[in-house]
């Protein structure tokens, strides 16, 4: 005999409307990346890691720049993704706000002098890119789900 299933989003954890689905996903995979950017093999140059700043010359993958740093804040959006996925709204909410987070960052590392002490996180051109695309996507995602649920008769 199986527990009786708790209803969509009525905070008992249940994650099954798309909204929630997709925040968890998120949350999840910038989980997993946080981890990747310590383990060396997947980061290239893993002995080049500093804590912060423009001269940490690890690459995730041999293309994004990390440091411990840009690590932790990998693993915090991911926390914060997953646990915000509990309900439709904080899922909506990390998503949309997630976004909006990253498209600033996007900006600040497209007005910033990659070499100068500004670039803390660190951040290069092929972070700004993919700044770019997760901000316009995990936005993307908020909306569109949070209306695809709405469409159906419940709140998303």
């Amino acid at each position: 005999m199986t527990a009786p299933r708790a209803r969509a989003g009525d905070g008992a954890g249940v994650t099954d409307t798309p909204v929630q689905i997709a925040a968890l996903t998120v949350g999840a995979i910038f989980l997993l990346v946080g981890v990747l950017g310590f383990i060396p093999g997947i980061t290239t140059h893993y002995d080049m890691l500093g804590a912060a700043g423009p001269h940490s010359d690890a690459k995730l993958l041999g293309l994004f720049q990390v440091s411990i740093l840009h690590n932790i804040v990998h693993l915090l959006f991911g926390v914060a993704g997953v646990a915000l996925a509990r309900s439709r709204d904080t899922a909506r909410l990390f998503l949309i706000g997630g976004g909006v987070i990253y498209l600033v960052l996007w900006l600040y590392g497209v007005v910033i002098n990659l070499d100068s002490a500004a670039n803390f996180v660190p951040v290069n051109t092929a972070d700004n890119w993919l700044h770019l695309l997760l901000g316009v996507g995990m936005i993307a995602a908020g909306v569109l789900t949070g209306r695809a649920v709405a469409a159906t008769g419940t709140r998303g």
